[in-house]
């Protein structure tokens, strides 16, 4: 190609004309040369060639090599902003790429030219003049645009005059573009910098996860991002924070999906289609209705080099990641692994101390710590309160024969003498003066030692043995702890009932008397003690009450006597719980040749009277009611619609948190007249015991619809579809009979779509 010297044959016009033109070029380059500001260059720029060419409007767009992009900082008539678009689209972009300057005498007949921006700015371009923009040396780095000629139209003259005064200024328009991106880069820098130092000052793994994401986010101009930690203890990538979701603890084990393939395979994965990579599951953007467009994902490396999780970043704005993105991604993530380990083994020492001390704060014993010298250096609450001690300040920094006096002293003794045994001892059944009166408890001492058995200092433990406490003691052998002591701390009748809500769940197990008749009267216990065992933990670990055994069926409550805030998520999580402890079991039992165990579970929520029913010899703390009763004919109902867990619409509308669930009926239960809405809950499930299951779910939910509009044929077609993903899901089999049935003897024309049960 060659180079275009200042004097130019092809520029026409006389001598004076040219010698004009040839002062023009020359001037371009001392006006533009003392500038370093792109933005100076492109506005003087396009001054020039706008006047010397006498048009309209006139455009200066540069090549961006890293995007692919033509860019603009300056629309000559228009506000300042930046103009970018892909470097062979339009004409700019046909004649960036031919190198080969353009004459357009009529714009709307050029097929390359784009009408969007004049119908959304109301200007009419005519004509159109554009040149490539070079360096001396040839390289095409931009292009030249001039709108609507003032007088006539565009010549090669003018396109000549353009090419002169464009590669005049190309390489100052150069320079100032490695300028601008030195400055942008320097920035970049800095505010990385920045974000780096903010982020890994934090040691709350919590708000450093969220920060991360936030950060991540922001600095890839991405719509979510999510930071996935390994645990070693699971082989599970966890994550405690999703930007731009409902905040939630994800769990799925590490080789799985492109999360799991970088964490295994130490690389980084960006994919600008999502949908056409083989490693993306769509499920989640079923369940949550997002659409994952392109994925960033890199691998966290601590320090000495091991994996520690990966960095996820979804949908970039504006087009796929670019390297550059990669770049800066794996960047922050090399600054903020040591951050992340900081806050991991923070987190491991903040939730060992706040065990120890909900610990020390759970138990019914009076904890007190002394160190070398004799100081007193914690006490727990029971121990405050069974001395009397309003405050830990009166306590907390005291010498132990400061504070234990007034016949008291002997326990100073007992301290010392700890110094000469190596093993704890017991001191049975003394005496604590305490203001106002005394209690008797049992002492243990004991020395405290660090990992290295060194002594750290003392321990004494206090078991209050006075009648009060003998009366819980006794009291919680026969019902909930919990029960007990708020019985006691009752002031009224403990005899008296009292109306409150609740949530009640009943479970039953199926075929019980065939496996009694399989099992005989021993087997019989032993599978009993074995279950009631699996169940009870689920419910005590959600803070249920474990109202009473009926047979081999199970009544709980939960918001009696104790309320939560969420005691009907409680109640479903138990439900859940349950379910998976009894698919474990079952496996175990099966393994060793036994019979597998299957319940039915309700739940409903509602008034119930609670309360101690009975004599004054012998009395139950219990739970009657509607409320009740509801819950137990949905734990029969089970049966019926062949499932596992059905719940009423009292619970699932005050449930708080995210389950899936499944609409099953409306129903009018026996002995009720009002109808109620029932569901399904379906988180217990895998795949493998419920295959497909949102697209199942789906079919059937389109098949209710078409059910409660009288619509059987296609009630009848969606619960077959349900059935093709799922052949044993037995609620779409009942309702295909349902459905054969009342169309042969269809009802009445007031049907509202509600069964009427006449099973308990």
């Amino acid at each position: 190609m060659a180079d275009y010297p200042l004097q130019r044959d092809d520029i026409a016009g006389s001598d004076g004309e040219k010698m004009r033109h040839m002062e023009m070029l020359l001037n371009i380059t001392h006006t533009i040369a003392i500038m370093d500001s792109i933005d100076d260059v492109l506005n003087a720029l396009v001054a020039l060639t706008t006047t010397e060419i006498n048009a309209e409007r006139g455009t200066i767009f540069l090549n961006d090599p890293n995007t692919g992009e033509l860019f603009s900082r300056i629309a000559h008539g228009d506000v300042q902003r930046e103009i970018r678009f892909l470097n062979s689209s339009g004409v700019a972009g046909w004649v960036f790429h031919a190198d080969q300057g353009k004459i357009i005498p009529d714009a709307y007949k050029e097929e390359r030219f784009n009408r969007d921006i004049d119908e959304q700015t109301g200007y009419v371009t005519k004509n159109i003049l554009c040149a490539p923009i070079r360096t001396v040396k040839g390289e095409v780095i931009g292009v030249a645009q001039v709108l609507n000629k003032k007088k006539g139209k565009f010549t090669t003259n003018d396109l000549s005059l353009l090419e002169s005064m464009t590669t005049q200024a190309a390489i100052t328009l150069q320079n100032a573009q490695l300028v601008d991106q030195a400055k942008k880069s320097h920035g970049k820098e800095l505010e990385f910098l920045d974000l780096v130092s903010n982020v890994i000052a934090e040691l709350d793994l919590t708000v450093l996860l969220q920060r991360v994401m936030k950060e991540a986010t922001r600095m890839l101009n991405a719509e979510r991002s999510t930071l996935f930690l390994n645990d070693e203890k699971t082989d599970e990538l966890w994550s405690q924070v999703g930007m731009g979701i409902e905040s939630s603890i994800i769990r799925f084990p590490n080789h799985l999906g492109i999360a799991g393939k970088v964490f295994t395979s130490g690389e980084t994965m960006n994919i600008p289609h999502a949908y056409a990579d083989l490693n993306f599951n769509p499920a989640f953007d079923k369940q949550t209705g997002f659409f994952t467009r392109s994925i960033l994902c890199v691998p966290v490396v601590n320090k000495q080099g091991k994996l520690i999780g990966v960095t996820q970043v979804l949908n970039k704005k504006g087009g796929p990641f670019s390297s550059e993105d990669e770049s800066r991604l794996r960047a922050f993530t090399a600054q903020i692994s040591i951050a992340l380990e900081n806050a991991k083994l923070f987190d491991d020492v903040q939730k060992m101390q706040n065990y120890n001390d909900s610990m020390l704060e759970s138990m019914s014993n009076g904890v007190i710590t002394f160190d070398e010298d004799g100081y007193i250096v914690t006490c727990n609450t029971p121990a405050l309160n069974m001395l009397h001690v309003a405050d830990e300040s009166e306590l907390i920094g005291q010498k132990a024969e400061v504070f234990f006096v007034n016949g008291n002293g002997w326990i100073v003794e007992e301290l010392q003498r700890l110094n000469d045994k190596e093993e704890p001892y017991l001191a049975m059944d003394v005496e604590l003066n305490i203001e106002g009166g005394s209690i008797f408890a049992n002492l243990t001492f004991v020395h405290l030692l660090d990992q290295d058995k060194q002594r750290l200092g003392k321990m004494m433990m206090i078991e209050d043995i006075s009648s009060e406490k003998r009366m819980r003691s006794t009291l919680s052998k026969h019902m909930d702890p919990s029960i007990a002591n708020n019985l006691l701390d009752e002031s009224e009748d403990i005899l008296g009932g009292k109306e409150t809500n609740a949530t009640i769940l009943f479970s039953d197990i199926r075929s019980f008397t065939s496996i009694t008749e399989e099992l005989g009267a021993l087997g019989t216990v032993n599978l009993l003690n074995e279950y009631f065992t699996l169940m009870v933990e689920c419910i005590r670990a959600e803070g249920g009450m474990l109202d009473k055994f009926i047979g081999d069926a199970i009544m709980a409550a939960f918001g009696v006597p104790l309320k939560h805030e969420d005691d009907e998520d409680r109640a479903v999580r138990v439900a859940i719980s349950m379910m998976k402890a009894l698919s474990r079991w079952n496996i175990e039992r099966e393994a060793a040749g036994k019979p597998a165990v299957h319940i039915g579970i309700g739940l409903n929520s509602g008034h119930v009277i609670t309360g101690n029913i009975g004599s004054p010899t012998r009395m139950d703390y219990t739970i009657i009611g509607d409320g009740v009763n509801l819950a137990a004919r949905l734990e029969s109902a089970c049966k019926y619609y062949k499932t596992q867990i059905l719940i009423s619409e009292n619970t699932y509308k005050a449930l708080k948190g995210t389950y899936k669930i499944r609409p099953v009926d409306r129903v009018v239960v026996k002995g009720k007249s009002l109808p109620v809405d029932i569901y399904e809950v379906l988180d217990h499930h895998c795949e493998e015991s419920f295959p497909d299951l949102m697209d199942t779910v789906n079919y059937f939910t389109e098949g209710l619809s078409c059910y409660r509009a009288s619509e059987w044929d296609k009630a009848i077609s969606k619960f077959e579809r349900a059935l093709e993903h799922h052949p044993d899901d037995g609620l779409s089999q009942m309702y295909i009979e349902r459905c054969m049935v009342l169309k042969k003897n269809p009802p009445a024309d007031e049907w509202d779509g509600v069964w009427e049960m006449t099973d308990k």
